[in-house]
């Protein structure tokens, strides 16, 4: 197992994290139910062959099948809570103070444990509106206030748009955040992996081989291209890659998805940094120029 280290949490976690969505999406075509008894089983199996494996970092929300996900890590945390950390997710839509403490103590009694290591604001695009009642109407205290009783460690937040995050990010508050970042979805690397590079902040980024986006429109446009190439590794490789990722949050259903990973994991080495790669057709230009030479 390859370990980094979380941002300024100084969480020393495993490169790929379990991702806890799978343990509430029912996918029939590929005999995936995680609310069968069978599929359940196979849920808690898959978990102990992560934590087998050397995988420390699960992630997860009350969100994911109204708490079934949860559930389902903590019949296996009940007895395995020291070899792991564990992040889980809170909402905010509506929420005051309380409603927000209430929320993530529910959490803890569905995960059958004391703390969480990271809390996030379960979000997908933030408007101003959004940031000010986060910051201001109570739910940034609630956290706070679970924070100083040692119920959760450190604060932080998910965004499928990561330039909506960016004020959030920069009231300093947060020392996670765990972005939509992946081969075709690249926004971040405009702006907000520039700001937790520079602040020290963790990342965790979700969706990080896309969803099955980019395999399925492959499928319909360059169907030669999934017929030769590892497009799973491929995504897998890009982030990787990224010397500003820490962390790879990979749903994973089955121990051989587990055992898959790891072995692309560890048959990796990176031998370029994709921070490095221009987003922008004026500096493709320009290092076009530079490496053939031209005046």
């Amino acid at each position: 197992m390859k370990y980094t280290t979380l941002g300024k949490t100084e969480l020393h976690v495993s490169r790929i994290a379990l991702g806890g969505y799978p343990f509430s999406g029912v996918n029939k075509a590929n005999g995936w139910d995680p609310y069968s008894t069978e599929g359940r089983a196979t849920a808690i199996r898959t978990i102990h062959t992560a934590l087998d494996a050397g995988i420390n970092y699960i992630d997860t929300a009350p969100s994911y099948g109204n708490g079934h996900s949860e559930s389902i890590i903590g019949d296996v945390l009940k007895t395995r809570r020291a070899d792991c950390y564990l992040a889980t997710k809170v909402g905010w839509k509506g929420l005051d103070k309380a409603s927000v403490i209430q929320s993530v103590e529910e959490s803890l009694s569905r995960l059958q444990t004391d703390y969480v290591d990271v809390i996030q604001f379960h979000g997908g695009m933030y408007t101003p509106a959004d940031t000010y009642h986060i910051l201001n109407d109570g739910p940034l205290e609630a956290l706070e206030s679970l924070k100083s009783q040692g119920k959760v460690r450190w604060l932080g937040l998910t965004t499928e748009e990561p330039f909506s995050a960016l004020d959030l990010i920069d009231s300093g508050h947060f020392s996670v955040v765990q972005p939509c970042y992946n081969i075709i979805y690249q926004s971040a690397a405009l702006h907000l992996l520039k700001k937790t590079a520079e602040n020290n902040i963790g990342v965790a980024v979700m969706r990080p081989m896309t969803s099955g986006i980019f395999q399925r429109t492959l499928e319909y446009l360059e169907p030669q291209v999934l017929a030769n190439t590892d497009v799973y590794a491929l995504c897998m490789k890009f982030l990787l890659s990224d010397s500003r990722v820490d962390v790879l949050n990979i749903g994973m259903r089955w121990p051989e998805e587990v055992e898959q990973n790891i072995r692309l994991l560890e048959a990796f080495i990176p031998t370029v940094d994709v921070s490095d790669i221009p987003r922008l057709t004026a500096r493709i230009y320009q290092t076009d120029d530079e490496r053939k030479g031209a005046k």
